[in-house]
């Protein structure tokens, strides 16, 4: 599994990928810049004007690698891939969990459990870490106004109270993330989550990194055998992931709302870095975008204990993890869905 844990990640605008033996080739200005085995990648991604050859394509689908291709500012075109793995048993189980909302809302539970445990997780860190820097009285309502939410979704509730439960918890945590970014007030100052487009240097950096994470979630879905499409919190809508949504909770305030406080806080992004465009959309430069990938992807070997398994994982692996849990859990070896918490 330890190949699941890269990407290859393409930036450079007119970049042409092709097959070479046994490797990926990607050519720039007509020379090779980089060569590296297939075996050793679990994925590739494309970001604007990237292309590919079709016997590249075809090479990668054989091989269960697949290749995605974004804008250049990670909106998601397109997807190529080989057979859909896994058997059809388990997603008609999946289908018939998502018609029923009863059992919507008990998956739907688990994993908003998870991600308010570790949204709470976040803001207790910064609390710890610089209580000093930050207005921790703020942040301390915040995460106890969570705690009281982590204990209503305990009861029985309606898919429809479960979502309310997840709406007013989200704007509790958004309403002092602001609080969190210790550095760069200025260029990095945060009022309210927005996107389609993001119309602040933060939302940018969140939404760049929620796509790289949802990249990430549907492939270990898909890898699996569950369809990415269906899910049980995000309900059907044409176009949109809602099981991979449904998965992303958990890992969101984990992997990517501390991945962006961190490259905010220690400077490693900048607000030079970042490009308002007339209609108010702000857009990363090339050299931002290659130094927050670099930095997922270093994020993805760190290890961490799962609290379930009860073993070290790097955090690449975990939404491989959580995708195997949760078909285990369809398939009733599991008698819920255990999600991912933090500690």
């Amino acid at each position: 599994m330890k190949k699941l844990l890269n990407t290859l990640y393409v930036t450079t605008q007119g970049a042409y990928l092709q097959k070479d033996g046994e490797t990926v080739a990607v050519k720039v200005d007509g020379e090779v810049a980089l060569r590296i085995p297939v075996h050793t990648i679990g994925g590739i991604v494309c970001f604007g004007q990237v292309s590919c050859s079709p016997f590249l394509m075809g090479f990668c689908a054989e091989s269960g690698v697949a290749i995605s291709f974004l804008t250049e500012n990670g909106g998601f075109l397109a997807k190529v891939q080989g057979p859909v793995s896994g058997n059809v048993l388990l997603r008609r189980e999946q289908y018939r969990r998502a018609d029923d909302l009863q059992a919507s809302s008990a998956i739907a539970r688990a994993a908003l459990t998870g991600k308010l445990a570790n949204c709470r997780a976040v803001l207790q860190r910064s609390l710890r870490d610089h209580a000093e820097k930050i207005e921790a009285e703020a942040v301390s309502r915040a995460s106890q106004a969570l705690a009281n939410a982590l204990r209503r979704l305990q009861g029985d509730y309606s898919l429809d109270t479960v979502r309310g439960i997840e709406g007013d918890s989200a704007n509790t945590y958004f309403g002092v993330f602001d609080h969190l970014i210790t550095c760069q007030k200025d260029e990095f100052a945060f009022s309210e989550r927005n996107r389609r487009p993001p119309l602040d240097n933060v939302n940018c950096l969140l939404s760049f990194l929620y796509t790289l994470l949802m990249h990430d979630v549907r492939s270990a879905l898909e890898a699996v055998g569950l369809d990415p499409a269906v899910g049980f919190l995000h309900r059907d809508r044409p176009g949109r992931y809602g099981l991979a949504l449904d998965i992303m909770e958990e890992f969101r305030p984990f992997l990517a709302d501390r991945l962006a406080l961190s490259l905010i806080n220690l400077c490693q992004v900048q607000g030079k870095g970042f490009n308002k465009k007339e209609s108010g959309a702000v857009m990363m430069e090339d050299d931002t975008r290659k130094a927050v990938l670099v930095a997922y992807q270093k994020r993805k070997q760190d290890e961490v204990l799962h609290p379930f398994i009860n073993e070290k994982v790097s955090v690449g692996l975990l939404p491989h993890i959580q995708a195997m849990l949760l078909a285990r859990h369809l398939r009733g070896d599991l008698d819920s869905y255990p999600p991912f918490f933090w500690k």
